[in-house]
């Protein structure tokens, strides 16, 4: 009998860095039952599957990958984003996007441009027409030297930042996507990064009304229950003092 739900979840266990007692403390089962279930000497209930992927923080795209492993329906559902479509997921992001007078965008897990508002336009100068074919991935886009790069003042700074946030996704939920970004743009890790420069790197980007200094932040959807939703984040970028709000109103005239 094929294992490859225990071993499944064994993986993520290492992952997580938890011992098998560890992991069986947690979530208040049995170490035999645990190890059962790792060995394929036990088949887990959809009930266990879930309960177990909740302590070691699964996420859903992969928690629907084991209910299917053991033989089980999926039990998260992904709705295809369509800003087009009214309905609530779609509605909920543009909602949230729009509410800011700042540039923000939604991207989806590998970091592909799904929304943006008016104001992210910003980032668009100048960006040689193949970066703007669908799916735009965004740290693509900001890292290519056709794209943004050459805006950014700060670029080996910036870059190293980008980077560390996709390897610690791709260390979390690993796709295709995510190891190709690491394959062409991992070699800036680390670069020209000063741990001792303020309390925020910000994006400092070169525009018609001179240097803009932005800092970012991230918003996430809390329990969602569908896999979109789920792997989505907002990211929206902040000018850092009076003058820098002054001329990105300027720019973006909001």
């Amino acid at each position: 009998m094929s294992n490859a739900t225990g071993t499944l979840l064994r993986e993520w266990r290492t992952r997580r860095r938890f011992s098998q007692l560890e992991l069986a403390n947690l979530a208040e089962v049995s170490m035999k039952h645990l190890s059962y279930v790792e060995t394929g000497r036990a088949k887990p209930s959809p009930e266990m599957i879930l309960h177990l992927s909740r302590h070691l923080d699964i996420p859903l795209r992969q928690r629907n990958d084991i209910l299917l492993a053991a033989g089980y329906a999926p039990r998260y559902r992904e709705t295809p984003y369509d800003p087009a479509n009214p309905d609530e997921l779609n509605a909920s992001v543009e909602r949230v996007v729009n509410a800011y007078t700042h540039p923000a965008v939604a991207v989806d897990a590998d970091w592909n441009l799904l929304t943006a508002n008016a104001a992210a336009s910003i980032f668009l100068v100048d960006v040689a027409h193949h970066l703007l074919t669908p799916p735009i991935n965004v740290v693509r886009l900001s890292l290519h030297p056709e794209g943004l790069a050459p805006r950014v003042a700060n670029y080996a700074e910036y870059a190293a930042h980008v980077i560390s946030r996709v390897e610690r996704i791709h260390a979390n939920a690993p796709t295709p996507t995510l190891t190709r970004l690491l394959d062409d743009y991992g070699h800036l890790a680390g670069r020209g990064v000063d741990p001792g420069r303020g309390i925020l790197l910000p994006l400092e980007l070169e525009t018609a009304v001179g240097c803009i200094r932005l800092f970012s932040t991230i918003t996430t959807f809390g329990s969602p229950h569908d896999l979109t939703l789920a792997e989505l984040a907002i990211e929206t970028f902040f000018p850092t003092d009076p003058d820098r709000a002054r001329r990105l109103t300027t720019l973006t005239g909001r």
